[in-house]
């Protein structure tokens, strides 16, 4: 298939998702819990404009023509990898469906994708309009399954030539192995986060405040990049924790297919205990529970909006992912402090920061060691934006024209040239 016919399919995907925009946010909320309205109004046409973005790649992917010593013509060819292997996780099912299926078939490459068991409905729905769009059997594949039996399978496969995984850290170290142990298979993972978001003294705190609010809660707070440390300036923190706690007590719980709701439940009974255990950890180790800390209601894994004061870096709440609606706000002195104990961790994903001095911005963004840092804004994820992360946070990136990189071969060709006119 040339280019252009890649291309004109995934422009044609693109539309059929577009045209689809209710049912694929309606499968996405019912699988996962997420506001529909978050779904119809911000995920789907987020979906759609990566696969446009990716589509506009597709006949712009090209080698180079490389002088050389010598009597020679050389150039690079930029070949399709092969077949791709793809294991999506359950908190954005149809955006990380996108992240990868997209640079992978703008590259030409063919694609076995395994969904997350809690979330298995939009991606197969997704891939049967591709069909319609045109593309052919074969080449987009969708698996459903366990991560144990089916992720395990794809990651060992050898006739899989490159891997791409978001999730777990733990789960991603078991990916790797898997790959290096069949036939040592390229991998790119996407992994856990433990975000700082700093705070600085000159911030406007209202503003500050629900920044800070929507980094760590959005999406029910199961989102890897979460503004999941609040670090906040000693000179504004106590007027922070209150109207943080206020903003909290705000938020809208309920039935994420009712309007106006901001947070629906947790993805399942497995998360649901593990952040009331980790708010229970919270509470013991100290820290201040300012509001929240327990179950929404009987019915249903509803967390209630918890932020918590007074929380020191040694504390669990504050040192693991915890993928949940739980704000550990921090205090700090200086900046040279709060690098020190932001960067004080093995994660290295996503970082924000909120100050009105340019040069402060400049400062942290430089020292902080993370993939993605945020000005005065957070979760802006533009399709040309890259993302991936530092350390244990995983390796490579997805989106932008660094994700092209992960679907293709780059050969050399060297032909001798007789009497050649020039070099």
């Amino acid at each position: 298939m040339t280019a252009y016919e890649r291309q004109r399919i995934l422009l044609r995907a693109a539309d059929l998702l577009e045209k689809h925009n209710d049912e694929l946010a309606a499968l996405e909320t019912w699988d996962n819990g997420k506001p529909y309205e978050q779904s119809a109004q911000i995920e789907i046409p987020m979906l759609v404009r990566l696969f446009r973005y990716y589509a506009g790649w597709a006949d712009k992917i090209h080698g180079m023509t490389v002088p050389a010593d010598g009597q020679y013509h050389v150039q690079t060819l930029h070949e399709p990898i092969g077949v791709a292997g793809q294991i999506i996780p359950w908190n954005f099912p149809l955006l990380m469906f996108a992240w990868k299926v997209g640079p992978a078939l703008a590259c030409g490459n063919t694609i076995v994708l395994k969904t997350a068991e809690q979330t298995p409905l939009s991606a197969l729905y997704a891939a049967k309009l591709f069909h319609e769009a045109g593309l052919p059997e074969g080449v987009l594949n969708v698996v459903s399954g366990f991560g144990p039996t089916a992720g395990a399978a794809l990651a060992s496969h050898m006739d899989v030539d490159k891997l791409a995984f978001t999730g777990s850290t733990d789960t991603g170290k078991v990916v790797l192995e898997l790959a290096a142990r069949s036939n040592l298979k390229p991998v790119t993972l996407e992994l856990g986060g433990k975000s700082p978001f700093i705070v600085c003294e000159d911030a406007d705190v209202d503003q500050a405040v629900e920044l800070a609010h929507f980094a760590l809660f959005f999406n029910q707070g199961q989102c890897c990049c979460a503004g999941s440390r609040t670090y906040v300036h000693e000179h504004v923190y106590d007027e922070f924790v209150e109207k943080a706690k206020a903003r909290a007590l705000k938020r809208i719980v309920g039935d994420p297919f009712k309007s106006g709701i901001e947070q629906g439940p947790q993805i399942d009974s497995e998360q649901f205990e593990k952040i009331l255990k980790y708010i229970r950890s919270g509470v013991q180790s100290g820290a201040t529970l300012e509001t929240g800390g327990d179950r929404l209601g009987s019915k249903g894994f509803y967390v209630q909006p918890t932020v918590f004061s007074n929380v020191e870096d040694g504390m669990l709440i504050a040192k693991e992912e915890i993928f949940g609606p739980v704000q550990s706000i921090l205090k700090f002195k200086d900046l040279d402090e709060v690098i020190e104990r932001a960067n004080n961790t093995r994660y290295g994903l996503a970082a924000g920061v909120f100050t009105k001095n340019i040069d402060t911005a400049n400062t942290l963004t430089r020292a902080l060691r993370v993939g993605t840092v945020w000005v005065n804004c957070f979760d802006t994820f533009d399709a040309a934006i890259p993302f991936g992360g530092y350390k244990m946070s995983g390796q490579g990136r997805e989106k932008g024209e660094y994700s092209l990189k992960n679907y293709l071969q780059v050969k050399a060709v060297v032909t001798p040239l007789k009497n050649p006119a020039w070099l």
